[in-house]
């Protein structure tokens, strides 16, 4: 089953109040008078498959722009897959898909049920629907446009190569841009160099250790204060043990206090274990005094003024702080930038030997560019010549009996992302003429003609489930208007088609007629877009050939138009 869209809902989107669209599998058209807002239909399905927004095109007083589709889709198919990766869902075979677009220009975007990014919807579009509006024939001008399509026809055969090629390309740029800043910024990088061997060369003088700068910290602290250490030990070792030097009989340091206590409750614990237990803890406080008493006597010995060792530490200090300024916060992420300093130089003094090294694959690559290249405009050259000929045909039943078109492959100057070649499409108007680049060679039907035959012969070779023109018969008339009417209804044989046109010629082919009406008011409201009969297809059509919807000669020839179409329907 091929994805088709069922049905189509705008809100707030020009001169649309609100409308709904429910359209044909097959050929569906679309008319209505000047301003009747018919473009919008285009806008709003461009919109639907991730389209530009333009706050420009939400309907004054609206606030917001809102179209919403229903389509029908395959739940097992490749579309539906994708919308579960995206995490929305498709129910019964139907899939939604929402737009709105702000008058400040924001807009958010809706798959099965669950916000998506807009670019999600453009990369759904690729599998779904071809949508063209009245810019698509300028851009047709465009050589990159018509590369594209030549590539895009090429197809598969294309795929392989042209990504090989661009892997290739891709590293090729890299490396010139490598050598590039190479020898561009020798200086600068031969200057850098310098910069680093000064600073290694200063950090190696000193030899700093990891710590080092805390440790030296800590002991000019020690040795700066080593006077009022020395006589807090000394106090706190008297307090303890008492001074050995006082003849005084009675002792009040802490170790014969504690002592005192554990003898008065030592003689009464056979009356009580508890009493007991609190003499044994009294005689560990006892022994922990005294060898914290013992380890403050040893500290107070320890510590002594040394003015040359301290003159010493603060000059250390001195030297390390000239470092920490210059490389680090402290001396351990001074050693660090040293490491990444040697491993920074090493790579800049490796410079000269890759130069060398770059200049070989460089030429190694430009080798391989040129072995592919090549082999794109081989399998282009094939495929152009198949293209312009299937085109050719398209356009003799397009009523340019006589038209030739040809794409030409030109050498361009140097290889591009895409390969070595400058694609051309080019026009014969008739067998006498000149092929004429597209912009020089073809009038403003011809043109679309020429981009409704490329879009058939894609259909043919890339087959797309929808396509939307809008006014591709712009410029045309007369037998060429029922020709493209003609086509289209042969395209809609194997895709849906929307069109929305101004030529009664193209429209009597459709299956399904859509009209849009306009309110008193200017707007398009809900009830402005019908779904005509027969009789009212006769109607709108009198009123496109005549301007008058009753006119018997108008009438006489919309029922003649309509006959035409149904005699080449399928």
């Amino acid at each position: 089953m091929r994805p088709r869209v069922d049905e189509v809902r705008i809100q707030g989107l020009g001169v649309i109040d609100e409308a709904v669209l429910e359209l044909s599998p097959g050929f569906t058209v679309v008319t209505g008078e000047t301003g009747a807002g018919k473009t919008m239909v285009v806008t709003g399905l461009g919109l639907l498959f991730g389209g530009r927004a333009d706050p420009s095109r939400v309907r004054p007083g609206s606030g917001r722009a809102v179209i919403e589709g229903t389509l029908v889709v395959d739940p097992r198919g490749r579309v539906a897959q994708q919308v579960e990766d995206a995490g929305g869902g498709v129910e019964d075979g139907e899939l939604i898909i929402s737009r709105t677009v702000s008058a400040e220009g924001r807009s958010r975007a809706w798959l099965g049920g669950r916000t998506v990014p807009v670019g999600t919807l453009t990369y759904l579009a690729d599998e779904l629907v071809a949508v063209h509006g009245q810019m698509d024939q300028q851009r047709l001008l465009q050589s990159a446009r018509q590369r594209g399509a030549l590539d895009r026809y090429a197809g598969e055969d294309l795929v392989k190569p042209l990504r090989d090629y661009e892997q290739t390309y891709r590293r090729h740029r890299e490396a010139a841009a490598l050598l590039d800043e190479l020898t561009t910024r020798a200086r600068e990088r031969a200057q850098e160099a310098d910069m680093l061997r000064f600073g290694l060369g200063e950090i190696e003088a000193a030899e700093p250790r990891p710590g080092e700068d805390v440790e030296l910290r800590e002991e000019e602290e020690r040795l700066a204060h080593a006077d009022a250490l020395r006589l807090a030990a000394t106090a706190a070792h008297t307090a303890l043990l008492g001074d050995p030097m006082s003849v005084a009989d009675t002792q009040t340091d802490a170790v014969s206090l504690v002592g005192q206590a554990r003898s008065a409750v030592d003689s009464a614990r056979e009356f009580d274990p508890v009493l007991g237990g609190l003499a044994d803890r009294l005689a560990e406080a006892g022994y922990l005094l005294s060898d914290i008493a013992m380890d403050l006597a040893s500290y107070a010995e320890s510590v002594e003024a040394d003015p040359v060792r301290l003159a010493n530490v603060q000059e250390r200090r001195s030297v390390l702080a000239g470092l920490v300024r210059k490389y680090g916060v402290d001396v351990d992420t001074v050693l660090e930038w040293g490491r990444a300093a040697a491993a920074r130089l090493t790579e800049l003094d490796g410079d000269d030997d890759r130069v060398g090294e770059l200049h070989q694959e460089l030429a190694d690559l430009h080798a391989l560019l040129g072995e592919r290249a090549a082999r794109l405009t081989e399998i282009r050259t094939a495929a152009a010549e198949r293209f312009g000929r299937a085109v050719t045909e398209e356009l003799a039943a397009l009523a340019m009996p006589h038209a030739r078109v040809v794409v030409q492959l030109n050498a361009a100057p140097d290889f591009g992302p895409h390969g070595a070649d400058e694609t051309e499409i080019r026009l014969a108007a008739h067998p006498s003429a000149p092929a004429l680049p597209l912009g020089k060679g073809a009038s403003g039907g011809e043109l679309s003609r020429v981009m409704l035959a490329i879009e058939v012969v894609f259909a043919g070779a890339d087959p797309v489930p929808t396509f939307v023109f809008d006014e591709v018969d712009a410029g045309v008339g007369g037998k060429a208007a029922v020709e493209i009417g003609r086509r289209l209804a042969k395209l809609a044989r194997t895709s849906q088609v929307i069109v929305v046109t101004h030529l009664p010629q193209v429209a009597a082919f459709a299956d399904q007629h859509l009209v849009v009406e306009k309110a008193s008011d200017g707007s398009v409201v809900r009830s402005g877009v019908v779904t005509l009969d027969r009789e009212g297809r006769v109607r709108e059509l009198s009123r496109m050939l005549a301007g008058l919807e009753d006119s018997e000669l108008g009438r006489a020839h919309a029922e003649e138009l309509l006959e035409l179409g149904r005699a080449t329907g399928p």
